[in-house]
This record gives C-alpha cells, structure tokens and sequence, in this order.
C-alpha cells in the first residue's frame, strides 16, 4: 500500500508541475498577466509573426477598425522580414519577445533561455527602435527560471485567458466560435499572424475571423487594447 500511495502522489506531483509549466493561467511558477482588470477591455494577440502576407493583411483589418493588437515575434522572422516588423511598430502596434527560434522553454537551460530572450530583443530594437517590454513563453511553457530571466531582461511575461486555436482551423469561422464561446470581458485572446515552423505559413482564417470579432465586439461596447495598456 505505501508503494501504491507513492506513486501515486508521485504522480500527482508531475502533473502538478506539468499544469504550472504549461497551463496559460497558471501562477504556480510566478505572476503572469492573464487578463484585463477591465471587464470591458479585450486584448487580441497574435503569436509567431511577422509573416508574410498574413500580417500586413491583419494590419489591414485592425487600421480600418481602429484597433491596436499585440505582437509577438519571433527573432529570427524579425530578422527575415524587417520591413514588416517595422510597419506593426510604425502603426502603434505593441511588439513582444517571443523568443529567437520558437523553443519550448522548459527544456533550455537557463543560459539558452537567456540568449533566446536577449537575441529577440535584439533582433526587435534594431528594426523598431526600441527593446520589447512584453515577452511570452512559445507553447506557452515556462519554470521558474525562465520568469525570472525574463524579468531580469527588462521584460514583463503576458500569457492569455482565451484561445482560438487557429494553428489548425480549417475554417474563419470555426476560430471566431472558439473565441466567442470564452470571452466573457478583460480578456486577452491568443491568435497566431505566422507559424514557428515556417516564414509564408497560411493564416487566412485567422485574418477572416479577427475582422468579425472586432466588429462584433466594437458593436457591443468592448474597447481592444495592447497587453501594453493593460499594464499601464
């Protein structure tokens, strides 16, 4: 029976664990912004970017709504597409660290992780002019080290409370009703504008399902802001 009792509470500890590495609301490994004090703000973000053409067409939809969204980058793509980059910047957009090559955190060491956030920043102050603040972990995980070195790096970690899980829709629609189904006010909804696998990945659904959103949203009284004005 004590056997059994261990494992089971060894068990138990893994999952635990695994929930505070991966789980986006988790505080387990430290303080994370995960939504809006505001219940009448929203948040769009929009990971793995810049891509080609997908972001320039979500600047499209965002410009002729008004909108400000958040960034974030991944480094190497910053590099590849500069121009692209600089024009989220040049639209008030806010931009975020979302590594150099898109690693899953929580098996880097804490040097890797530490070259990864400062080869990012790096990458984003040379095309926009300025060091990112925000930083957010890619596949969302993270330990407690990676927090800390984040901070360390002048960044603030930004996680998010509602998915759309457009990585592989096959349908604008089918991602607006994923968004939909959660949003209940002062959240901040994780989209993808590229794909950590590929520059020219196709994110036309997210494109489609984003010009909705807005409009449904605006029309009921909601305010979208950058995870930047939320911490302001």
């Amino acid at each position: 029976m004590l056997e059994i009792a261990i494992a089971a509470a060894s068990a138990t500890a893994i999952m635990y664990a695994g929930y505070g590495a991966m789980a986006p609301t988790s505080q387990l490994y430290g303080s994370t912004l995960v939504r809006a004090a505001n219940s009448r703000q929203l948040a769009l973000t929009f990971d793995d970017g810049p891509n080609d053409p997908h972001t320039l067409k979500l600047l499209e939809v965002l410009a002729q709504h008004g909108v400000r969204a958040t960034f974030f980058m991944i480094g190497r793509y910053v590099q590849q597409r500069p121009q692209i980059a600089r024009e989220v910047a040049q639209a008030g957009h806010a931009i975020g660290n979302h590594t150099f090559t898109h690693p899953n955190l929580i098996f880097c060491s804490d040097m890797q992780t530490r070259i990864q956030l400062a080869e990012c920043n790096r990458a984003i102050e040379d095309v926009a002019g300025h060091t990112p603040k925000l930083f957010r972990p890619p596949f969302g995980g993270r330990r407690p080290s990676t927090l800390r070195i984040a901070r360390e790096l002048g960044l603030t970690p930004a996680m998010w409370n509602v998915t759309g899980w457009d990585w592989n829709a096959h349908s604008s629609e089918t991602v607006e009703r994923k968004v939909s189904k959660q949003i209940r006010g002062g959240d901040v909804v994780l989209l993808h504008d590229g794909s950590h696998r590929q520059l020219g990945w196709d994110r036309s659904c997210t494109v489609a399902a984003t010009a909705r959103l807005v409009a449904r949203y605006k029309s009921e009284g909601y305010q979208f802001v950058t995870v930047s004005e939320i911490l302001a």
